[in-house]
Protein backbone atom coordinates (compact mmCIF):
# COMPACT_ATOMS: atom_id res chain seq x y z
CA UNK A 1 0.00 0.00 0.00
CA UNK A 2 2.12 3.09 -1.10
CA UNK A 3 0.80 6.72 -1.02
CA UNK A 4 1.98 10.19 -2.19
CA UNK A 5 1.24 13.32 -0.97
CA UNK A 6 3.07 16.24 -2.95
CA UNK A 7 1.81 20.25 -1.78
CA UNK A 8 3.67 22.95 -0.82
CA UNK A 9 6.71 23.09 0.62
CA UNK A 10 7.04 23.21 4.03
CA UNK A 11 9.55 23.52 7.15
CA UNK A 12 9.33 25.58 10.09
CA UNK A 13 11.00 29.17 10.54
CA UNK A 14 12.88 27.62 13.32
CA UNK A 15 14.56 24.87 11.30
CA UNK A 16 14.78 25.70 7.50
CA UNK A 17 17.97 27.71 7.84
CA UNK A 18 19.52 25.19 10.82
CA UNK A 19 22.74 23.59 9.75
CA UNK A 20 23.65 20.57 11.03
CA UNK A 21 26.46 20.67 13.60
CA UNK A 22 28.99 18.00 13.94
CA UNK A 23 30.90 17.30 17.08
CA UNK A 24 34.63 16.44 17.34
CA UNK A 25 33.17 14.49 20.99
CA UNK A 26 32.48 11.34 19.37
CA UNK A 27 36.28 11.01 18.39
CA UNK A 28 37.74 12.50 21.58
CA UNK A 29 36.42 10.64 24.22
CA UNK A 30 38.13 7.76 23.39
CA UNK A 31 41.51 9.18 22.87
CA UNK A 32 40.50 10.28 26.27
CA UNK A 33 39.95 7.53 27.60
CA UNK A 34 42.91 5.06 26.00
CA UNK A 35 45.22 8.21 27.48
CA UNK A 36 43.68 7.68 30.84
CA UNK A 37 44.38 4.11 30.90
CA UNK A 38 48.11 4.73 29.13
CA UNK A 39 48.58 7.18 32.30
CA UNK A 40 47.11 4.01 34.60
CA UNK A 41 50.47 1.81 33.64
CA UNK A 42 52.50 4.89 33.67
CA UNK A 43 51.70 4.64 37.67
CA UNK A 44 52.70 0.85 37.76
CA UNK A 45 55.73 1.63 35.40
CA UNK A 46 56.79 4.85 37.59
CA UNK A 47 56.51 2.38 40.84
CA UNK A 48 58.21 -1.21 39.46
CA UNK A 49 61.90 -0.76 40.06
CA UNK A 50 61.95 -4.66 38.46
CA UNK A 51 60.13 -7.74 37.94
CA UNK A 52 61.93 -10.72 39.50
CA UNK A 53 60.81 -14.77 38.96
CA UNK A 54 57.54 -15.96 38.17
CA UNK A 55 55.98 -14.40 41.39
CA UNK A 56 57.02 -11.04 40.01
CA UNK A 57 55.63 -11.00 36.74
CA UNK A 58 52.20 -13.43 38.27
CA UNK A 59 51.82 -10.49 41.05
CA UNK A 60 52.68 -7.68 38.70
CA UNK A 61 50.21 -8.77 36.28
CA UNK A 62 47.95 -8.53 38.89
CA UNK A 63 48.72 -5.17 39.67
CA UNK A 64 48.60 -4.11 36.05
CA UNK A 65 45.27 -5.87 35.47
CA UNK A 66 43.68 -4.47 38.77
CA UNK A 67 44.93 -0.62 38.32
CA UNK A 68 42.63 -1.19 34.66
CA UNK A 69 39.97 -2.38 36.72
CA UNK A 70 39.69 0.40 38.61
CA UNK A 71 40.02 2.59 36.38
CA UNK A 72 37.45 0.78 34.16
CA UNK A 73 35.07 1.27 36.37
CA UNK A 74 35.28 5.01 36.78
CA UNK A 75 35.21 5.18 33.06
CA UNK A 76 31.90 2.78 32.95
CA UNK A 77 30.27 4.79 35.47
CA UNK A 78 30.81 8.15 33.63
CA UNK A 79 29.76 6.70 29.95
CA UNK A 80 26.36 6.32 31.95
CA UNK A 81 26.27 9.38 34.21
CA UNK A 82 24.41 10.59 31.32
CA UNK A 83 25.70 14.03 30.61
CA UNK A 84 24.52 15.69 27.97
CA UNK A 85 27.85 16.28 26.33
CA UNK A 86 27.63 12.80 25.57
CA UNK A 87 24.36 11.37 25.06
CA UNK A 88 23.32 13.86 22.42
CA UNK A 89 26.45 14.00 20.64
CA UNK A 90 27.30 10.23 20.94
CA UNK A 91 24.21 8.55 21.13
CA UNK A 92 22.13 6.67 23.79
CA UNK A 93 22.82 3.27 22.28
CA UNK A 94 26.22 3.84 21.54
CA UNK A 95 27.45 4.75 25.05
CA UNK A 96 25.26 1.89 26.38
CA UNK A 97 27.28 -0.30 23.58
CA UNK A 98 30.65 1.46 25.10
CA UNK A 99 29.43 0.85 28.24
CA UNK A 100 28.82 -3.07 27.57
CA UNK A 101 32.14 -3.94 26.15
CA UNK A 102 34.00 -1.79 29.27
CA UNK A 103 31.51 -3.90 31.15
CA UNK A 104 32.56 -6.82 30.10
CA UNK A 105 36.16 -6.17 29.74
CA UNK A 106 35.89 -4.74 33.10
CA UNK A 107 34.55 -8.00 34.50
CA UNK A 108 37.08 -10.12 32.73
CA UNK A 109 40.27 -7.70 34.61
CA UNK A 110 39.17 -8.13 37.96
CA UNK A 111 38.90 -11.85 37.44
CA UNK A 112 42.23 -11.95 35.94
CA UNK A 113 43.33 -9.67 39.00
CA UNK A 114 41.90 -11.69 41.84
CA UNK A 115 43.36 -15.21 39.78
CA UNK A 116 46.82 -13.67 39.09
CA UNK A 117 47.39 -12.18 42.68
CA UNK A 118 46.48 -15.46 44.39
CA UNK A 119 48.92 -17.10 42.10
CA UNK A 120 52.13 -15.15 42.42
CA UNK A 121 51.23 -14.51 46.22
CA UNK A 122 51.00 -18.17 46.94
CA UNK A 123 54.11 -18.85 44.89
CA UNK A 124 56.18 -16.20 47.09
CA UNK A 125 55.00 -17.57 50.06
CA UNK A 126 55.66 -21.30 49.15
CA UNK A 127 51.43 -22.15 49.94
CA UNK A 128 48.84 -23.68 47.84
CA UNK A 129 46.14 -21.36 46.41
CA UNK A 130 43.57 -22.21 49.27
CA UNK A 131 45.62 -20.95 51.92
CA UNK A 132 46.35 -17.90 50.34
CA UNK A 133 42.85 -16.64 49.12
CA UNK A 134 41.91 -17.33 52.69
CA UNK A 135 44.65 -15.30 54.39
CA UNK A 136 43.90 -12.65 51.68
CA UNK A 137 40.69 -12.74 52.28
CA UNK A 138 40.15 -12.47 55.60
CA UNK A 139 43.32 -10.56 57.06
CA UNK A 140 44.36 -7.89 54.79
CA UNK A 141 42.89 -4.61 55.68
CA UNK A 142 39.30 -4.12 53.25
CA UNK A 143 40.16 -7.20 51.42
CA UNK A 144 36.78 -8.81 52.33
CA UNK A 145 34.63 -6.10 51.37
CA UNK A 146 36.89 -5.78 48.05
CA UNK A 147 35.74 -9.53 47.28
CA UNK A 148 32.45 -8.68 48.15
CA UNK A 149 32.81 -6.17 45.21
CA UNK A 150 34.41 -8.62 42.98
CA UNK A 151 31.56 -11.12 43.56
CA UNK A 152 28.93 -8.54 42.91
CA UNK A 153 30.90 -7.01 39.48
CA UNK A 154 30.73 -11.00 38.44
CA UNK A 155 27.22 -11.52 39.18
CA UNK A 156 26.02 -8.24 37.22
CA UNK A 157 28.43 -9.48 33.91
CA UNK A 158 26.76 -13.48 34.41
CA UNK A 159 23.03 -11.93 34.47
CA UNK A 160 23.90 -8.91 31.73
CA UNK A 161 24.72 -11.75 29.20
CA UNK A 162 22.33 -11.87 26.66
CA UNK A 163 20.82 -15.62 27.05
CA UNK A 164 20.09 -13.98 30.86
CA UNK A 165 19.03 -10.85 29.81
CA UNK A 166 16.45 -12.35 27.57
CA UNK A 167 14.39 -13.57 30.46
CA UNK A 168 14.49 -10.61 32.88
CA UNK A 169 12.37 -7.50 32.23
CA UNK A 170 13.81 -3.69 31.36
CA UNK A 171 12.67 -2.87 35.24
CA UNK A 172 14.83 -6.28 36.97
CA UNK A 173 17.88 -5.75 34.78
CA UNK A 174 18.00 -1.78 35.40
CA UNK A 175 18.06 -2.13 39.30
CA UNK A 176 20.45 -5.41 39.31
CA UNK A 177 22.73 -2.49 37.72
CA UNK A 178 22.60 -0.33 41.11
CA UNK A 179 24.31 -3.43 42.70
CA UNK A 180 27.91 -1.83 40.54
CA UNK A 181 27.84 1.19 42.78
CA UNK A 182 28.16 -0.95 45.85
CA UNK A 183 30.77 -3.18 44.21
CA UNK A 184 32.68 0.24 43.19
CA UNK A 185 32.37 1.40 46.47
CA UNK A 186 33.76 -1.64 47.90
CA UNK A 187 36.58 -2.31 45.71
CA UNK A 188 37.59 1.30 45.59
CA UNK A 189 38.63 1.32 49.21
CA UNK A 190 40.31 -1.92 48.74
CA UNK A 191 42.64 -0.30 45.99
CA UNK A 192 43.91 2.36 48.17
CA UNK A 193 44.45 0.31 51.34
CA UNK A 194 46.03 -3.05 49.37
CA UNK A 195 47.27 -1.59 46.11
CA UNK A 196 51.02 -1.16 46.62
CA UNK A 197 50.99 1.83 44.06
CA UNK A 198 48.96 3.47 46.12
CA UNK A 199 50.01 2.85 49.75
CA UNK A 200 52.26 5.63 50.41
CA UNK A 201 52.09 7.94 47.01
CA UNK A 202 50.05 10.55 48.15
CA UNK A 203 50.08 12.14 44.71
CA UNK A 204 48.76 8.86 43.23
CA UNK A 205 45.79 8.68 45.85
CA UNK A 206 44.71 12.28 45.29
CA UNK A 207 44.52 11.92 41.97
CA UNK A 208 42.81 8.04 42.29
CA UNK A 209 40.43 10.24 44.51
CA UNK A 210 39.90 12.98 42.14
CA UNK A 211 39.11 10.59 39.34
CA UNK A 212 36.37 8.74 41.39
CA UNK A 213 34.39 11.74 43.07
CA UNK A 214 34.62 13.75 40.34
CA UNK A 215 32.50 10.62 38.61
CA UNK A 216 30.20 10.38 41.52
CA UNK A 217 29.44 13.58 41.22
CA UNK A 218 28.60 13.32 37.50
CA UNK A 219 26.34 10.32 38.42
CA UNK A 220 24.55 12.55 41.49
CA UNK A 221 24.10 15.69 39.39
CA UNK A 222 22.67 13.96 36.11
CA UNK A 223 20.83 11.24 37.35
CA UNK A 224 19.24 12.05 41.04
CA UNK A 225 19.85 15.74 40.98
CA UNK A 226 18.87 16.91 37.60
CA UNK A 227 15.69 14.56 37.29
CA UNK A 228 14.29 15.67 40.92
CA UNK A 229 14.55 19.45 40.05
CA UNK A 230 12.55 19.04 36.70
CA UNK A 231 10.55 17.24 38.11
CA UNK A 232 9.50 20.30 40.77
CA UNK A 233 10.09 22.51 37.58
CA UNK A 234 7.51 21.61 34.76
CA UNK A 235 5.03 19.52 37.11
CA UNK A 236 3.90 17.13 34.53
CA UNK A 237 0.87 15.27 34.67
CA UNK A 238 -0.99 13.27 32.38
CA UNK A 239 -3.89 15.21 30.77
CA UNK A 240 -5.72 12.27 28.48
CA UNK A 241 -4.66 8.76 27.00
CA UNK A 242 -6.05 8.29 23.50
CA UNK A 243 -5.63 5.19 21.41
CA UNK A 244 -3.55 5.41 17.99
CA UNK A 245 -4.27 1.72 16.84
CA UNK A 246 -4.22 -1.90 18.08
CA UNK A 247 -1.99 -2.22 21.02
CA UNK A 248 -0.55 1.57 20.87
CA UNK A 249 -2.04 4.53 22.84
CA UNK A 250 -0.50 8.19 22.92
CA UNK A 251 -0.29 9.71 26.27
CA UNK A 252 -0.74 13.84 26.41
CA UNK A 253 0.96 15.21 29.09
CA UNK A 254 0.22 19.01 30.58
CA UNK A 255 2.51 20.98 32.43
CA UNK A 256 4.88 24.15 32.78
CA UNK A 257 7.92 25.09 30.54
CA UNK A 258 7.77 22.05 28.41
CA UNK A 259 9.38 23.65 24.96
CA UNK A 260 12.81 23.82 27.94
CA UNK A 261 12.68 19.93 28.48
CA UNK A 262 11.49 18.59 25.09
CA UNK A 263 14.82 19.00 23.41
CA UNK A 264 15.34 18.43 20.00
CA UNK A 265 12.81 16.04 17.41
CA UNK A 266 13.87 12.33 17.68
CA UNK A 267 15.27 12.57 21.01
CA UNK A 268 13.72 10.57 24.36
CA UNK A 269 12.62 11.10 27.75
CA UNK A 270 12.46 8.56 30.61
CA UNK A 271 9.44 8.73 32.25
CA UNK A 272 8.28 8.02 35.41
CA UNK A 273 4.60 8.21 36.32
CA UNK A 274 4.01 8.01 39.54
CA UNK A 275 1.31 5.71 39.92
CA UNK A 276 0.75 2.17 41.28
CA UNK A 277 2.87 -0.25 40.07
CA UNK A 278 5.16 1.96 37.94
CA UNK A 279 6.65 5.46 39.99
CA UNK A 280 9.95 3.08 40.63
CA UNK A 281 10.94 2.94 37.40
CA UNK A 282 12.02 5.23 34.24
CA UNK A 283 11.61 3.68 30.80
CA UNK A 284 12.04 5.11 27.75
CA UNK A 285 9.64 6.49 25.15
CA UNK A 286 10.35 9.17 22.53
CA UNK A 287 8.10 12.15 21.98
CA UNK A 288 5.73 11.63 19.05
CA UNK A 289 4.98 15.07 18.68
CA UNK A 290 7.20 18.43 18.81
CA UNK A 291 7.80 19.63 22.37
CA UNK A 292 4.77 22.75 23.05
CA UNK A 293 5.76 24.78 26.10
CA UNK A 294 2.45 23.55 28.04
CA UNK A 295 2.21 20.11 26.26
CA UNK A 296 3.83 17.13 25.56
CA UNK A 297 3.12 13.56 23.96
CA UNK A 298 4.61 10.02 23.69
CA UNK A 299 2.67 7.17 21.96
CA UNK A 300 4.02 3.76 23.09
CA UNK A 301 3.16 -0.13 21.53
CA UNK A 302 1.69 -2.00 24.81
CA UNK A 303 4.06 -5.14 24.83
CA UNK A 304 5.12 -5.13 28.04
CA UNK A 305 4.00 -5.09 31.81
CA UNK A 306 5.08 -1.18 31.91
CA UNK A 307 3.98 -0.33 28.78
CA UNK A 308 0.98 -1.91 28.78
CA UNK A 309 -0.11 0.03 32.12
CA UNK A 310 0.23 3.42 30.71
CA UNK A 311 -2.88 2.45 28.59
CA UNK A 312 -4.90 2.45 32.03
CA UNK A 313 -3.59 6.10 33.12
CA UNK A 314 -5.41 8.08 35.14
CA UNK A 315 -6.00 12.12 34.26
CA UNK A 316 -3.73 13.82 37.05
CA UNK A 317 -1.39 11.49 37.34
CA UNK A 318 2.25 12.97 38.22
CA UNK A 319 5.31 12.29 36.06
CA UNK A 320 8.63 12.70 36.25
CA UNK A 321 10.12 13.34 33.03
CA UNK A 322 14.47 12.55 32.70
CA UNK A 323 16.16 14.12 29.27
CA UNK A 324 16.29 14.92 26.86
CA UNK A 325 18.34 12.00 25.52
CA UNK A 326 19.98 10.28 22.58
CA UNK A 327 21.73 11.92 19.24
CA UNK A 328 18.99 10.81 16.97
CA UNK A 329 18.44 14.81 15.39
CA UNK A 330 18.58 16.58 12.56
CA UNK A 331 22.16 17.40 13.38
CA UNK A 332 23.18 14.09 12.40
CA UNK A 333 22.49 14.43 8.53
CA UNK A 334 24.83 15.38 6.19
CA UNK A 335 22.76 15.82 2.62
CA UNK A 336 19.80 17.72 1.66
CA UNK A 337 17.95 14.78 0.58
CA UNK A 338 16.44 12.37 4.16
CA UNK A 339 14.78 9.26 3.87
CA UNK A 340 12.94 8.21 7.31
CA UNK A 341 12.06 4.36 7.37
CA UNK A 342 10.11 3.50 10.30
CA UNK A 343 8.82 0.27 11.33
CA UNK A 344 5.47 -0.19 13.83
CA UNK A 345 5.67 2.36 16.74
CA UNK A 346 8.98 3.44 15.36
CA UNK A 347 7.25 6.04 13.97
CA UNK A 348 7.27 7.72 16.96
CA UNK A 349 10.80 9.91 16.52
CA UNK A 350 10.44 9.68 12.72
CA UNK A 351 6.96 11.34 13.00
CA UNK A 352 8.72 14.55 14.70
CA UNK A 353 11.42 14.59 12.25
CA UNK A 354 9.54 14.40 9.10
CA UNK A 355 7.25 17.48 10.80
CA UNK A 356 10.40 19.44 10.92
CA UNK A 357 13.35 18.22 8.83
CA UNK A 358 14.33 21.31 6.66
CA UNK A 359 15.34 18.73 3.45
CA UNK A 360 13.34 17.22 1.07
CA UNK A 361 11.76 14.23 2.70
CA UNK A 362 10.70 10.52 2.35
CA UNK A 363 8.85 8.34 4.63
CA UNK A 364 8.76 4.97 4.11
CA UNK A 365 6.36 3.23 6.70
CA UNK A 366 5.84 -0.51 7.28
CA UNK A 367 3.68 -2.33 9.78
CA UNK A 368 1.90 -5.41 9.27
CA UNK A 369 -1.52 -4.72 8.74
CA UNK A 370 -3.20 -1.05 7.53
CA UNK A 371 -4.43 -0.87 10.65
CA UNK A 372 -1.17 -0.73 12.69
CA UNK A 373 -0.24 2.22 10.57
CA UNK A 374 -0.45 4.57 14.25
CA UNK A 375 -0.79 8.46 13.74
CA UNK A 376 -1.20 7.85 9.61
CA UNK A 377 -3.69 10.81 10.27
CA UNK A 378 -1.28 13.08 11.20
CA UNK A 379 1.63 12.02 8.48
CA UNK A 380 -0.97 12.42 5.39
CA UNK A 381 -1.81 16.08 7.06
CA UNK A 382 2.28 16.80 7.22
CA UNK A 383 2.90 15.24 3.50
CA UNK A 384 0.35 17.49 2.31
CA UNK A 385 1.70 20.60 3.73
CA UNK A 386 5.66 20.39 3.26
CA UNK A 387 5.72 18.66 -0.68
CA UNK A 388 7.06 15.49 0.63
CA UNK A 389 6.47 11.72 -0.14
CA UNK A 390 5.40 8.85 2.19
CA UNK A 391 4.85 5.22 1.34
CA UNK A 392 2.56 2.84 3.30
CA UNK A 393 4.06 -0.79 3.23
CA UNK A 394 1.70 -3.52 5.06
CA UNK A 395 2.44 -7.14 5.02
CA UNK A 396 -1.23 -7.98 5.10
CA UNK A 397 -2.99 -8.26 2.52
CA UNK A 398 -0.04 -9.70 0.35
CA UNK A 399 -0.62 -7.89 -2.45
CA UNK A 400 0.40 -4.48 -0.71
CA UNK A 401 3.60 -6.35 1.05
CA UNK A 402 7.72 -5.32 -0.50
CA UNK A 403 10.47 -7.08 0.45
CA UNK A 404 12.60 -4.73 2.43
CA UNK A 405 15.26 -5.30 -0.01
CA UNK A 406 18.25 -2.74 -1.43
CA UNK A 407 15.92 -3.50 -4.96
CA UNK A 408 12.84 -2.57 -3.55
CA UNK A 409 14.03 0.81 -1.65
CA UNK A 410 15.93 1.62 -4.53
CA UNK A 411 12.36 1.48 -6.47
CA UNK A 412 10.47 2.85 -3.74
CA UNK A 413 13.04 5.86 -3.44
CA UNK A 414 14.62 6.99 -6.38
CA UNK A 415 19.10 8.32 -5.93
CA UNK A 416 18.58 6.12 -2.07
CA UNK A 417 22.28 5.81 -1.95
CA UNK A 418 22.59 9.81 -1.79
CA UNK A 419 20.06 10.03 0.95
CA UNK A 420 20.71 10.19 4.79
CA UNK A 421 18.96 7.26 5.89
CA UNK A 422 17.08 7.58 9.78
CA UNK A 423 15.57 4.06 11.15
CA UNK A 424 13.63 3.04 13.85
CA UNK A 425 11.99 0.06 14.03
CA UNK A 426 12.19 -3.41 15.98
CA UNK A 427 15.93 -4.86 15.89
CA UNK A 428 14.95 -7.39 13.16
CA UNK A 429 13.91 -5.28 10.75
CA UNK A 430 16.55 -2.82 11.77
CA UNK A 431 19.03 -5.59 11.07
CA UNK A 432 17.55 -5.95 7.53
CA UNK A 433 16.91 -2.55 6.54
CA UNK A 434 20.74 -1.74 7.21
CA UNK A 435 21.65 -4.40 5.09
CA UNK A 436 19.50 -3.60 2.69
CA UNK A 437 20.23 -0.08 2.81
CA UNK A 438 24.23 -1.00 2.54
CA UNK A 439 23.29 -3.30 -0.40
CA UNK A 440 21.99 0.14 -2.13
CA UNK A 441 24.92 1.82 -1.72
CA UNK A 442 24.17 4.15 1.65
CA UNK A 443 27.28 5.08 3.29
CA UNK A 444 27.25 3.72 6.62
CA UNK A 445 28.10 7.25 7.89
CA UNK A 446 24.57 8.17 6.60
CA UNK A 447 22.46 5.43 8.15
CA UNK A 448 21.67 6.91 11.91
CA UNK A 449 19.36 4.87 14.45
CA UNK A 450 19.41 4.43 17.80
CA UNK A 451 18.14 1.13 19.86
CA UNK A 452 16.26 1.09 23.65
CA UNK A 453 17.09 -2.90 23.54
CA UNK A 454 19.03 -3.26 26.69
Amino acid sequence: MTTTFTSTTYASRRMRHRRPRHSAVPYLVPLVIWAGAAGVLGLWWSDTNAVVGPAGWLTDAGRITGLLAGYACAILLALMARMPLLDHTIGTDRLARWHAWGGRCTVALALAHTLLIIWGYSLASHSNVVSQTSTLVLHYPDLLKGTIGFLLFLMTGILSARAARRRMSYEAWHYLHFATYLAVFLAFGHQLSNGADFVGNRLAQVAWYALFLGVAALVAWYRFAVPVRRGLRHRLRVATVHPEAPGVVSVHLTGLHLDDLGGEPGQFLRWRFLARGLWWTANPYSLSAPAHPGHLRITVKTAGGHSAALARLRSGTRVWAEGPYGGFTANRRTAPKVLLLAGGVGITPLRTLFETLPDQVTLVYRARRAADLALRGELDEIATRRRATVHYIVDEPAGYSSPLTARALSTLVPDLAAHDVYLCGPPGMTEAAVRALREAGVPARRIHHESFAF
